[in-house]
C-alpha cells in the first residue's frame, strides 16, 4: 500500500514538472497541450512548471537584493519629496505595464513564449546595473521598463501551455509562491552584503550577475512551450485592437 502511494505521488510530480513524456492522463482527462501538439522542443527537457519557477525566482531575487541600495538611491536622487517621487515612478511603471501587457500577450501567442520571456526579463532587469552610475537614470529606466514588465503574464501563459487543466491552478499557485519565496531572504541578504563589504557596488554587481545567469538560463535551458504548428497558424494573422486593448474584458 505504501509503495502504491509513493508511486502515485511520484507520477503526479512528474506530470506537474514535465519529468516524463507521459501526461498521467486518466479516462476523460484531456491530453497535455505539450504532449499532444509538440514532440520536439528547444532547450533542456520538456516545457515544465520548473522552468517557469526558476525564471521568476531569479528575476525577483535579483530585485530583492536591491531593496537597501534602492532606498539609498532614492534619498540621493530625490532629497525632497522622496517617497512621492518614488510613487510617481512606480505608478508610471505600472501604467505602462497595464497598457502593454495585452499586446505582448497577443504577440507571444503568435511568436512563442520564450522570446518574450527573454525580452521581458532583460528589459525589466536592465535598470539594475545603471544604479552603479546614476541614481536618477536608474529611476528613469525603472519607469520606462514598465513597457516590458510583464514577466508574470508570459510565465502564466507558459504554465498554461505545459499543464493540463486539472493541474493548472496548483501550478499557478506554485509560481506565485516562488515569487514570494524569492523575496523572503533577498532583502536581508542584500543588506548583510552591503554591511559587510561597506558598499552597495557588490550588491548591485551580484544582482546583475544573477540577471545575466537568468538570461542565459532562458536562452539555453528553457524550451519553447508554444507548439510550432500553433505559432505557424498565427504568424500571418494580424493583431486586432481587441487583443491589444487593456480595457477590453474579453
Amino acid at each position: 500500500m505504501e509503495k502504491l502511494r509513493k508511486s502515485k505521488t511520484l507520477k503526479k510530480l512528474k506530470t506537474l514538472f514535465g519529468g516524463s513524456k507521459r501526461t498521467g492522463r486518466g479516462p476523460g482527462r484531456p491530453r497535455s497541450p505539450v504532449s499532444s501538439r509538440c514532440d520536439v522542443v528547444e532547450g533542456y527537457g520538456r516545457p515544465s512548471v520548473v522552468h517557469a519557477t526558476i525564471v521568476i525566482f531569479l528575476e525577483f531575487f535579483a530585485w530583492g537584493l536591491l531593496t537597501s541600495p534602492t532606498i539609498e538611491a532614492l534619498k540621493t536622487a530625490f532629497p525632497t519629496g522622496t517617497f512621492l517621487k518614488n510613487g510617481i515612478i512606480q505608478g508610471i511603471k505600472g501604467l505602462l505595464s497595464f497598457l502593454s501587457a495585452p499586446l505582448i500577450g497577443a504577440l507571444s501567442d503568435a511568436w512563442g513564449r520564450k522570446s518574450f520571456l527573454l525580452l521581458s526579463v532583460f528589459m525589466t532587469c536592465a535598470p539594475i546595473p545603471i544604479l552603479l552610475f546614476s541614481p536618477v537614470a536608474y529611476f528613469v529606466a525603472v519607469a520606462i521598463s514598465g513597457v516590458f514588465a510583464v514577466t508574470f503574464s508570459i510565465v502564466f501563459a507558459y504554465v498554461a501551455d505545459c499543464t493540463i487543466e486539472d493541474d493548472r491552478s496548483s501550478a499557478y499557485g506554485l509560481v506565485s509562491a516562488t515569487f514570494a519565496a524569492s523575496l523572503v531572504i533577498s532583502p536581508a541578504l542584500g543588506t548583510w552584503i552591503e554591511d559587510h563589504t561597506h558598499g552597495q557596488a557588490q550588491v548591485i554587481l551580484l544582482a546583475t550577475m544573477i540577471t545575466i545567469f537568468n538570461l542565459v538560463f532562458i536562452v539555453f535551458m528553457v524550451p519553447e512551450s508554444l507548439p510550432e504548428k500553433s505559432r505557424k497558424a498565427s504568424w500571418g494573422a494580424p493583431i486586432t485592437w481587441e487583443q491589444a486593448d487593456p480595457f477590453c474584458g474579453s
